[in-house]
């Protein structure tokens, strides 16, 4: 099994890991684009070709499916994508699990970019799934670059600034964007843990392996592979990616075994 994942960078980690944890044994290909991150400021027409052409790299590489594990991408170039490769390669778009939030029926805040929370398809999620609960939507500026960078001060300046704009009666929080995932833990703790967070990695994981007609297998032999692709190039992954769990679990040699590998460098 080959899995395909297009991002601008390692927002996709988080899915990534899900894949890897639900099937050891699957071949990744991250399929990054450095050259023309982050996508989320590009004009719609603009995040569709470079959607468009890290799904075009990867597909040399003869993926069963292509996820899309970023918002940006998967609203604006789904179709498009969907379009080019699907009936033959199953095409996985990514939503921000507002819906989860929302079935509790207590007040929750949607974390994600400035252009995100200001947008009408953020703006017709919270009407679809979470009509009669209160919603805030919290502009997270600069975390997402923050993140991408692993600049720990910036996390944490970005953290502090959502979590201070976040309403004292949330107890559930939508991370809106895949970047987040990766600093799950220092969002928990600047809410002093109030809060439950709800992230869309391994829903899209799951929905994969639905359109593949696979069932999760975590205690499979860890042979699947992991290849990267850089605008196009073959590349390893970036510095930053280890700094994070996923990324370091990602990085780790086929055979090795979890108990062996450093969490965070």
């Amino acid at each position: 099994m080959r899995i395909a994942l297009v991002d601008s960078g390692i927002g996709m980690l988080s899915t990534a890991a899900a894949l890897r944890a639900a099937r050891p044994d699957a071949d990744l290909i991250l399929s990054m684009d450095p050259d023309h991150m982050p996508w989320g400021p590009r004009a719609p027409e603009e995040v569709i070709g470079r959607a468009l052409a890290g799904a075009r790299a990867a597909a040399d590489a003869g993926p069963d499916a292509v996820v899309v594990p970023c918002n940006t991408a998967s609203v604006h170039g789904l179709a498009a994508l969907r379009e080019e490769f699907e009936p033959q390669i199953p095409v996985i778009g990514t939503v921000p699990p507002i819906k989860p939030a929302a079935a509790r029926g207590a007040p929750i805040a949607v974390w994600s970019t400035a252009a995100t929370s200001r947008s009408r398809y953020q703006h017709d999620l919270i009407e679809r799934f979470a009509p009669d609960i209160d919603v805030a939507a919290v502009a997270c500026i600069g975390l997402a670059e923050a993140v991408e960078s692993a600049d720990p001060a910036a996390i944490t300046d970005a953290v502090d600034y959502a979590a201070a704009h976040t309403p004292a009666d949330v107890t559930g929080i939508v991370l809106g964007c895949t970047h987040y995932d990766l600093v799950s833990e220092e969002i928990s703790a600047a809410l002093d843990h109030r809060a439950s967070l709800f992230t869309a990695a391994e829903a899209v994981a799951a929905q994969t392996l639905r359109r593949l007609d696979a069932r999760p297998a975590p205690d499979s032999a860890r042979t699947g592979t992991v290849t990267v692709l850089a605008s196009g190039r073959p590349a390893t992954l970036p510095p930053a990616a280890l700094r994070y769990p996923a990324g370091a679990a990602l990085a780790r040699p086929a055979t090795e075994t979890p108990s062996s590998a450093n969490p965070r460098s």
